[in-house]
């Protein structure tokens, strides 16, 4: 791996002990490096089984990632796109952190409605009566 710590928001780590690595051959066209080499990676992490993530995390990104989990709760990340293993091991471990990040995000704030003041829709009645009076006095009928 990189040597470093796969970091979910810059703070809480994920021990490499409960990232699962499987490596295969990857599909399309390549010559004769692709069909002898395991470059595509799928990186899985037991989501639901975690004792990395904070409980309120946890949570939130079964639920928030529900749809993605298979096998009872385990997020699966492939990668394929580069020719060298490395480079998509990199990437699958971008995507998951990626993945995660967005999960385990707070909700955004509650938006408080507001009232429009009532100069602003004054105003806007006034412009539209004016723009009104323009347009009826470009009226054929008047120049008889």
């Amino acid at each position: 791996m990189s040597g470093r710590p796969l970091l979910i928001r810059g703070s809480v780590p994920l021990p490499e002990a409960e990232l699962n690595w499987r490596f295969s051959r990857s599909g399309g066209p390549g010559g004769q490096h692709v069909n002898t080499s395991d470059t595509q990676v799928e990186l899985r992490f037991d989501l639901a089984a975690s004792e990395a993530l904070p409980p309120v995390w946890k949570a939130r990104a079964l639920e928030r990632l529900g749809s993605r989990l298979v096998d009872g709760g385990v997020l699966v990340v492939r990668a394929s796109e580069f020719r060298s293993q490395w480079r998509n091991r990199e990437a699958a471990m971008e995507r998951l952190t990626a993945l995660l990040g967005e999960a385990v995000a707070p909700p955004p704030k509650v938006r408080r409605p507001t009232r429009i003041p009532r100069g602003i829709n004054e105003r806007r009645l006034r412009e539209k009566k004016k723009r009104a009076d323009t347009k009826r006095g470009r009226n054929a009928r008047d120049w008889d």
